[in-house]
């Protein structure tokens, strides 16, 4: 059986005898690879299952957002002008938000936003995900950000949230226009063949909601109904992934109902992979799951295989729901060792050559 479909039937539930995986390495964590591997693609090396895939944008510069900004020392996203300021440590960034001073609708109206068709390449996308998919891997298309984060990357978050308690007009603009970006964003993914749609937004703090379940019922369950109902017009089998970091325990039954299948990262910090995984073990596949707050940056290479080994062995019970991945990128602090444990677990589960 080919890696593709034994990915798929894995994500399906109905083959627990495989456990796909992926993670993510931090600049610091992709040199230390090169130098351990004599190689420059991790991905190839360790041979994930899983691709990812973004169409390129064209026709697009960050000139169109300079008015936006006081200063000159900001890096400006080209597609949707958000901005960067260096950090003090590693690779994070301060962000700087083109919206904060915008005090009516008209503003919103007259911001330069993407065009989802003309400004990046569908076509080259489309050969992207076809040549994937002769690869012998599962091609998933992001669309994360989907609405809440876009929306308070463009308006601050505290402003958003002022905007939904009090000026409701000002949040139901940006948020309708953002909607319908990722709408067309949503289809042109499923037209291109790709296997699963990621959305997500980060609405949990690491001990409960960021709002309220029906402010977020009210503003985003539906808008991110239409986004997915999209994607599941032009191929209904597409699969639905959400990644949510923190405790979102609350609304899974939502996402669930507006046709979420997939489930990340489900920060074992947070909320029991396990429970959820007893909980929802028809409904969801569950992706992610290693702590990459604890587990991966302080425990041994022996805690890291002992955890995996018991996800390893609930979705073997469970015909399958897991693709088994860290919560978030890996950081600076993650010894190599770790992420050699995982990955030599994974791949002695599927009886696969180790390449270490």
């Amino acid at each position: 059986m080919s890696v593709r479909k034994k990915t798929l039937d894995a994500i399906r539930r109905r083959n627990g005898s495989y456990i796909p995986f992926e993670f993510c390495l931090c600049p610091s964590k992709y040199e230390e690879f090169m130098q351990r591997a004599s190689s420059r693609n991790y991905v190839e090396y360790y041979k994930f299952p899983l691709r990812g895939t973004y169409p390129e944008l064209i026709n697009l510069g960050s000139q169109r957002f300079e008015k936006y900004y006081d200063s000159d020392n900001i890096y400006i996203e080209p597609e949707w002008g958000v901005g960067h300021v260096k950090g003090s440590m590693a690779h994070f960034t301060k962000m700087v938000h083109p919206m904060e001073k915008f005090e009516c609708v008209y503003e919103i109206l007259e911001y330069p936003f993407p065009d989802a068709n003309l400004n990046f390449n569908w076509e080259k996308l489309e050969r992207d995900v076809k040549s994937l998919i002769e690869k012998d891997t599962v091609v998933s298309g992001g669309l994360e950000c989907t609405i809440f984060e876009t929306a308070w990357y463009l308006r601050g978050m505290e402003n958003l949230f002022l905007d939904m308690t009090f000026n409701e007009d000002m949040a139901n603009c940006l948020l309708d226009r953002i909607t319908e970006i990722k709408c067309t964003f949503a289809r042109m993914y499923a037209k291109a063949g790709c296997d699963i749609l990621r959305l997500g937004d980060d609405v949990s703090t690491q001990l409960d909601m960021m709002m309220s379940p029906d402010m977020w019922k009210k503003y985003l369950k539906g808008r991110l109904e239409k986004v997915i109902a999209c994607a599941k017009e032009i191929n209904p089998d597409i699969f639905i992934f959400y990644h949510g970091d923190g405790n979102l325990t609350k609304i899974i039954p939502d996402l669930i109902e507006i046709g979420v299948e997939i489930l990340n990262p489900v920060q074992p910090e947070c909320m029991d992979p396990l429970r959820i995984k007893d909980e929802y073990k028809d409904k969801l596949t569950l992706w992610g799951t290693l702590g990459t707050q604890t587990l991966m940056p302080f425990g041994t290479p022996s805690e890291v295989r002992d955890f995996c080994m018991k996800m390893i062995d609930k979705a073997r019970e469970d015909n399958g729901g897991l693709v088994l991945a860290p919560t978030h990128v890996l950081e600076p602090e993650v010894p190599f060792e770790n992420i050699l444990a995982f990955v030599e677990t994974v791949k002695v589960y599927n009886g696969e050559k180790i390449r270490i």
